[in-house]
């Protein structure tokens, strides 16, 4: 890890976070909110509503078991949220809550091929880039871009090894300090930052709005924008 491959086999449902929205988070979210050291709900606030509106389609990297899904569905009522998974999310993110208005694309690799392309006005992942090295991340970037609208924007939670340091490595933050002397092949929390991840996405034709929107404590949460002219 982080090969293709095993990123297929870890966490093959992902996350169940609960809801993200609720003022009072449930058990699993505050062990969450206590590891990345931030609330789920000032994120959503801070890193996706500025840049939707209840019209806007959607395109969420990762799902999960759909935590993000269901909280952007409810803020997008006359738009759409299009997930893309390794998985098949179809058998436990259901489409009722979002009264047909979900799309949840199976994929192979990290092509983004079968999504439309300049169809999305916002692109949200959380809980993923941190899983993926610098080239996957790169691939990423690249491909996604021809399915953003012009002037689109994207935010991406990331693990960031130089706030990891600042902090100390320990078991409050859930990343073993024991993976510092590993080679990111070996690892689950690859050698990202900040400045690393924005300059992958400069290279590959963002403009960087917020290299951290400082909301979380271990993670970094940035918000690239589409070029209006792209």
């Amino acid at each position: 890890m982080p090969t293709l491959d095993a990123l297929r086999k870890l966490f093959p449902r992902g996350y169940n976070s609960g809801d993200v929205l609720s003022r009072i988070p449930g058990p699993r979210r505050l062990l969450e909110e206590v590891r990345v050291g931030g609330s789920y709900r000032e994120v959503f606030c801070r890193a996706v509503q500025p840049y939707i509106t209840p019209a806007s389609k959607v395109l969420e990297l990762g799902p999960g078991s759909g935590s993000w899904t269901r909280a952007l569905l409810k803020h997008v009522p006359h738009g759409e949220v299009h997930t893309v998974d390794f998985q098949d999310a179809r058998g436990w993110i259901h489409a009722e809550p979002g009264c047909g208005r979900l799309v949840c694309h199976q994929v192979t690799d990290n092509s983004f091929s079968g999504v439309p392309d300049r169809s999305f006005d916002f692109l949200w992942s959380f809980g993923v880039l941190c899983h993926n090295n610098a080239e996957h991340i790169r691939e990423i970037f690249r491909n996604v871009l021809p399915k953003m609208k012009p002037g689109a924007y994207a935010a991406h939670e990331i693990g960031d090894w130089d706030k990891l340091e600042q902090l100390g490595w320990g078991f409050r933050w859930g990343v073993p300090a024991r993976f510092k002397s590993l080679p990111d092949d070996a690892i689950w929390w690859p050698r990202n930052s900040a400045a690393q991840t924005c300059a992958i996405a400069v290279a590959e034709g963002w403009e960087v709005m917020e290299r951290d929107l400082g909301v979380l404590r271990r993670d970094s949460l940035c918000v690239f924008r589409k070029p209006a002219r792209g």
